[in-house]
């Protein structure tokens, strides 16, 4: 949730919903297990019976709230994008039907074999010199995802290149370089030294293996290690994730002409024209000691082994598109090995993802028409209005913020662009040709015009009201560089929101959703950022130290948190999300009281307002995760697991009237020790 991401209405919505929430309005008490006192396991409490009985479907690898929405938008969409294979010839519906059956249809994929990726493969044969390399690299470069919005990012291209917003001129669109060109999630998997980690590099040796023998590559074996230890030198070089996540650590601006300055022995001549990128004279640098590394260590890999390697990914990262063995091969490493997930998704699965990501505002646009109704947008952005109303409210009750401060937080808060359901322009894809029998001709197609699509962009103005999520994602997204929050229509639902429930819950559920992607742009990161998008320290250096240590308290508080006897939660890696789930209970808890208007809140199943609002947030947090997928999510992903998630409340003073928490118990802080930001 760079809520930057949180993750993760009408009747007709909710018969839609799922059978866990449509029956129920409000309060799912068999979820619960009341034998747990909530002073001790909140999360328990509000979830106990829900993971007693859960079972993680064989396809996931893992369970929960987001995810079995996520199935159900998943199932609308199915039949969304079946329909639209009969909308007229050249129509984007068409488009999205078209690509659609074309990823249904395994028997034209395995008669096509290799032979989509026949220039790219002889291209890459013919590859004779460091130059030529860097020309390879440079014609296969894709734009890749958001640093800000997924510190979860990796890529397997040598270089991560990403359009945004500048850091210093919020107002054009800028390109940012970043490191890259690993296969695993993480540097950490090839660096860490535990037993583990040593079965998962043997296994990753043989996946590579097994691609190229595939792929009828001689040698295989000799030429997998190879490329395995090209990339563990990469590694090596790479900085961490808490590293990356420093903002002004990023913040290097290089010109073009700087590369081969600052980063010798990469021929960046041709990898930026190549790339498209010769007319662009400026560049943010990430991480400008990896990038100066890796170029440095690049002139001494010998052109064979480039081949090899460039040969390898460009097969690993189509895999989904070609013949039934390489699809089949991906998933036993990627999500059986790595995410301990044992069975393939179903095929029409797999095209659903497929076609959202390469099509998703024309998807988007199909479901928004048949499962938005306008009265959802018109609630969940009186919710928002109230919110952001609360969170200023507690911007003016903080004593230790000076007037100065207080000023340019308030602003920040007035200049929030938030978008709800959808964006109000949608994206065209009327360049993007698709054919039915060619799946992965389409995807190349499509990755190539979304490339071109943003490269065009460079230069141009900034429009902060464009979106970065699609309407049928389960999930939100704050933009720091926008000083902007997605809140797509697909999370409008049960559990996170429902009409007919109490306002309590959908504010405890729904409502602290927005709140956290509204808080995102005051947290460690966003607290960085300006009204409008740009870089900018607006603190008193008094203010910015008294915040920097209530993040420090509340990143020690999750270190204390461990899902396995030897390995706990990284406070300083997730401190981002945790700040603005604390904020945003704390600003949607307001915003209901306000909604009451001096009333008491009614009781509802039993509970009090106070305890429907909180029951309403744990339930959101509502997860099972298999324990390979769980490892991977404590080393690699910004989100605590939401377990531990559902532990904010010890910090906020009305959950311990609500459930009369008392000293001795386990979740019990001191008033002192509750860590208060926002």
């Amino acid at each position: 949730m760079r809520f930057r991401s949180i993750v993760l209405a009408s009747a007709t919505c909710i018969a839609l919903a799922g059978a866990a929430y449509a029956a129920v309005h409000g309060i799912d008490t068999a979820a619960m297990d009341t034998s747990v006192k909530p002073g001790d396991d909140f999360y328990a409490y509000a979830n106990g019976g829900w993971m007693k009985t859960a079972v993680i479907p064989a396809d996931r690898s893992s369970w929960g709230s987001f995810a079995a929405l996520a199935q159900d938008v998943q199932t609308r969409n199915r039949g969304l994008m079946q329909q639209a294979g009969n909308a007229p010839e050249g129509s984007e519906a068409r488009k999205v039907g078209d690509y659609y059956a074309a990823f249904m249809d395994e028997a034209a994929i395995d008669k096509a074999g290799l032979s989509p990726l026949k220039s790219e493969m002889a291209r890459i044969a013919a590859l004779k010199s460091q130059s030529d390399v860097a020309r390879e690299i440079g014609e296969s470069q894709r734009i890749d995802v958001d640093p800000l919005n997924d510190t979860n990012f990796h890529t397997d291209h040598l270089w991560g290149l990403w359009v945004a917003p500048g850091f210093n001129d919020p107002t054009h669109y800028t390109p940012y370089m970043l490191q890259g060109g690993l296969g695993l999630p993480d540097r950490d998997y090839y660096l860490t030294d535990n037993a583990r980690m040593a079965d998962i590099r043997a296994k990753y040796v043989a996946h590579i293996g097994k691609v190229l023998t595939l792929a009828g590559i001689a040698d295989a074996p000799k030429k997998a290690q190879a490329i395995f230890d090209l990339e563990k030198k990469i590694a090596a070089l790479q900085e961490s994730r808490v590293d990356s996540e420093s903002i002004q650590k990023a913040n290097n601006a290089w010109t073009r002409a700087d590369f081969a300055k600052k980063a010798p022995g990469f021929d960046w001549n041709a990898y930026f024209t190549a790339a498209g990128l010769s007319k662009q004279n400026n560049f943010i640098v990430w991480q400008p000691g990896t990038i100066a590394a890796v170029a440095k260590l690049s002139a001494g890999v010998p052109v064979d082994l480039w081949k090899d390697y460039l040969t390898f990914h460009l097969l690993d990262e189509n895999a989904s598109f070609l013949p039934k063995a390489f699809a089949n091969e991906d998933f036993d490493f990627y999500s059986r090995i790595l995410s301990g997930t044992p069975q393939q998704s179903e095929r029409w699965k797999r095209a659903v993802n497929a076609t959202n990501a390469a099509l998703g505002d024309a998807v988007g646009q199909l479901y928004v028409k048949r499962y938005f109704p306008a009265s959802a947008k018109a609630k969940a952005e009186e919710m928002v209005s109230n919110i952001k109303n609360a969170l200023k409210h507690r911007i003016d009750k903080l004593d230790w913020m000076a007037p100065a401060t207080r000023a340019k937080a308030k602003e920040k808060v007035d200049a929030f662009y938030v978008g709800v359901g959808y964006p109000e322009k949608w994206r065209s894809y009327a360049d993007v040709k698709i054919a039915r029998g060619d799946a992965l001709g389409n995807q190349l197609r499509v990755e190539a015009e979304n490339y071109h699509y943003w490269i065009g962009r460079l230069g141009q103005t900034v429009d902060r009201d464009e979106w970065a999520m699609t309407p049928q994602t389960v999930n939100a997204v704050n933009l720091p560089l926008q000083n902007a929050v997605n809140i797509p229509a697909a999370i409008l639902q049960p559990p996170f929101f429902d009409p007919d429930a109490p306002d309590a819950v959908n504010y405890g559920a729904i409502g602290v959703t927005i709140g956290h992607e509204i808080t995102h742009s005051f947290d460690n990161t966003g607290a960085e950022f300006g009204p409008h998008g740009e870089l900018t320290n607006w603190w008193t250096k008094d203010d910015f130290a008294h915040f920097t240590a209530a993040g420090q308290r509340l990143a020690r508080q999750f270190d204390t948190y461990k899902p396995f006897p030897d390995l706990a939660v990284n406070g300083e890696l997730t401190l981002g999300e945790n700040i603005a789930d604390l904020g945003g209970l704390n600003a949607a808890h307001d915003a209901w009281i306000a909604s009451l208007h001096g009333k008491p809140a009614p009781m509802a199943q039993g509970f009090t307002g106070e305890q429907q609002f909180y029951l309403g947030y744990a339930t959101v947090w509502r997860t099972k995760t298999r324990d390979a997928a769980l490892r991977r999510q404590v080393l690699t992903n910004e989100h605590a697991p939401g377990q531990y998630r559902a532990l904010e409340v010890r910090n906020v003073d009305s959950w311990y009237a609500a459930f009369a928490v008392k000293p001795g118990e386990k979740l019990y802080l001191a008033p002192k020790d509750r860590v208060k930001i926002w």
